[in-house]
């Protein structure tokens, strides 16, 4: 079973600034993942030319199974609101985090997390380093229980805050929810933590340690895949290949982890 989760960057390229849909199924079908987790999601955004861009992904991986969740309804970095439930904002551009499958789910859960409520100082690269005060926006956990050739997963991905403190908070927070659901329990995305922290503060396992951002050069791991140790079986920690390939797209490298079968 390959599983991956990538930031997209809402498809843009770090080459040329351009969103474009062609290169973005060229990048997810590069991945084969049978589960793959997405993080900085467009849906009807006028900067991605109005894609949805879960569908565009789910069709590069012939995958039935996908399901989009809005952290926002509006445009991130100006003018956005919270969603009011699942389907708000749904003639609306939004922005979010998708999980998409090959396998299919016998249930999906959406869960909210809150906001820091300070702005925070965030280091900027482009065009010249520099710190910003930037708001917080909410985050979202998007859970399915997929049944797979290791019988029914719990599967979850989300992307949490890049502000320190209020990410461990989130982080908690999304483990709680999760141990509510049945074993086996694994979480992908972008935590905005190393794995060692992600680790000691969950308990659970990271599938793989290895850099991925920033690309081209990646100096940290901000993506990870954790996995649950109660009640999972061993075939789902036996990982057999770990790659962070360069894509096109995004300013983050993908994390993809193959775990033998039965």
């Amino acid at each position: 079973m390959r599983m991956a989760t990538f930031n997209l960057l809402h498809g843009r390229s770090p080459h040329d600034g351009q969103v474009d849909p062609d290169r973005l199924t060229t990048a997810i079908t590069t991945l084969d993942a049978d589960i793959l987790a997405l993080q900085e999601v467009d849906r009807g955004q006028p900067r991605s030319a109005r894609h949805d861009l879960t569908a565009l992904a789910a069709t590069a991986l012939a995958a039935p199974t996908h399901r989009f969740a809005a952290a926002i309804v509006g445009t991130p970095g100006d003018t956005f609101r919270t969603p009011h439930h699942d389907h708000d904002g749904h003639d609306e551009p939004c922005y979010g985090i998708s999980l998409i499958s090959r396998y299919p789910a016998r249930h999906w859960q959406i869960t909210r997390l809150d906001p820091a409520p300070l702005r925070s100082p965030v280091l900027v690269a482009d065009p010249a380093p520099r710190l910003l005060l930037l708001r917080d926006e909410p985050r979202v956990l998007l859970t399915a229980v997929l049944d797979t050739p290791h019988g029914p997963v719990t599967v979850a991905a989300t992307h949490l805050s890049f502000v320190p403190g209020w990410n461990l908070r989130q982080l908690r927070a999304v483990t709680r929810t999760l141990r509510a659901l049945p074993p086996p329990r694994l979480l992908l995305g972008d935590l905005n933590l190393p794995a060692g922290l992600a680790a000691a503060v969950t308990g659970w396992q990271p599938l793989a340690r290895r850099p991925t951002y920033p690309t081209p050069r990646p100096r940290v791991q901000l993506d990870h895949i954790l996995l649950d140790p109660r009640g999972a079986p061993p075939a789902l920690s036996n990982v057999t290949h770990v790659a962070t390939p360069a894509l096109d797209v995004s300013d983050h490298r993908p994390l993809v982890v193959t775990v033998t079968g039965r």
